[in-house]
């Protein structure tokens, strides 16, 4: 009688411990413990981080972070951390939770178009990655990676050109550094190459005149026909002669700090840089501005014709009237310039 009174108690006591087992199994493992309403949340891990900075992040999200607490501890992910951009949909159980976001770093979407310098791009990055915009800036310009891949500080904004691209969130400031330079060299097929070669130019020359074409035009339909009037002043050793050159060079002096340029001048014209394309010929030493990709396409793709000149459209703005010779240039230009002080554009 005493011997099974003790194996009753004994099954008593486990069937409670089970019970407590099977409890804690589901608080911690089966039980959805998400406490928000859309269908996805995410949290972004930083590089280095500790498990109390992941758990602030996690307990708005979640009913139960004591049980969370419980499981991470037992799945060893309090001190496994893995760092990046981590989804948590709506339902999930603690245990589907640490599965997330110990293995499965989503990727983002990062973009950029049409900035002016390297500062701006590396601002517009790190507001998209981990990297802060200090160390993307310092990448960018490191003089050794620049000199290595036949870069200069003038010609380095070049190398990024403009799209959407897939990266992790906890990206490293060298890392996307050089996963742009590898989108830079998968652009430059042997098919372009040949193409900036048989124009006499290399692919950062080809760049720098984009981005004047760019400058010029947002048109795409139109590029082709600007880069082919440039590339004409080119072969004849004629002046550039482009406005948005004199305005970067403009831009550069402390006088013309925050403003904006609406109308060239002549006194923007005895500017002394070597962006000032109406007083040194050839190409300048850089990039005025990052050219999209259609007007890096235009040049190498430039319409063939014997304009030399062209001048802003009063009547179809945003197009261009083209001229063979300068009597008709400056009689488009002259139309233009009449607009220009009909709208009380003056500088």
């Amino acid at each position: 009688m005493y011997i099974k009174k003790i194996l009753l108690a004994i099954l008593i006591i486990g069937l409670i411990v089970a019970a407590f087992f099977a409890n804690f199994v589901y608080k911690a493992m089966l039980k959805p413990n998400t406490a928000f309403n859309n269908e996805t949340a995410y949290i972004f891990v930083p590089t280095g981080a500790n498990y109390q900075e992941v758990r602030s992040q996690l307990e708005p999200l979640l009913e139960d972070i004591n049980s969370f607490d419980d499981l991470a501890e037992q799945k060893k992910y309090t001190s496994n951390i893995k760092a990046g951009r981590f989804e948590i949909k709506k339902g999930m159980t603690n245990n589907d939770i640490i599965n997330s976001i110990r293995s499965r770093n989503l990727p983002i979407k990062l973009s950029f178009n049409n900035q002016e310098t390297l500062e701006k791009l590396a601002g517009r990055v790190a507001n998209q990655i981990e990297a802060d915009s200090l160390s993307i800036l310092a990448a960018m310009k490191d003089s050794t990676f620049l000199v290595d891949n036949n870069f200069k500080q003038e010609t380095a904004l070049g190398m990024y050109l403009p799209n959407s691209y897939e990266f992790f969130w906890n990206t490293s400031a060298e890392a996307f550094r050089d996963r742009m330079l590898k989108e830079y060299n998968r652009f430059w097929t042997d098919e372009k190459i040949k193409k900036a070669n048989d124009l006499g130019l290399s692919p950062n020359q080809v760049i720098t005149l984009a981005s004047i074409v760019h400058e010029e035009s947002k048109q795409a339909t139109e590029q082709p026909r600007i880069a082919g009037v440039y590339l004409n002043r080119l072969r004849i050793g004629m002046p550039l002669q482009a406005d948005p050159t004199l305005k970067f060079a403009a831009y550069q002096l402390p006088k013309y700090k925050n403003t904006i340029i609406k109308r060239v001048l002549n006194v923007h014209k005895d500017i002394d840089s070597p962006y000032n394309t109406y007083k040194y010929r050839g190409l300048p030493p850089g990039l005025i501005a990052m050219p999209d990709i259609s007007a890096i396409n235009a040049v190498l793709n430039y319409e063939k014709h014997k304009y030399l000149y062209f001048a802003a459209d009063a009547k179809r703005l945003g197009y261009h009237k083209f001229a063979k010779n300068l009597a008709q240039h400056n009689a488009n230009a002259r139309e233009y310039q009449r607009y220009l002080t009909s709208e009380g554009i003056n500088r």
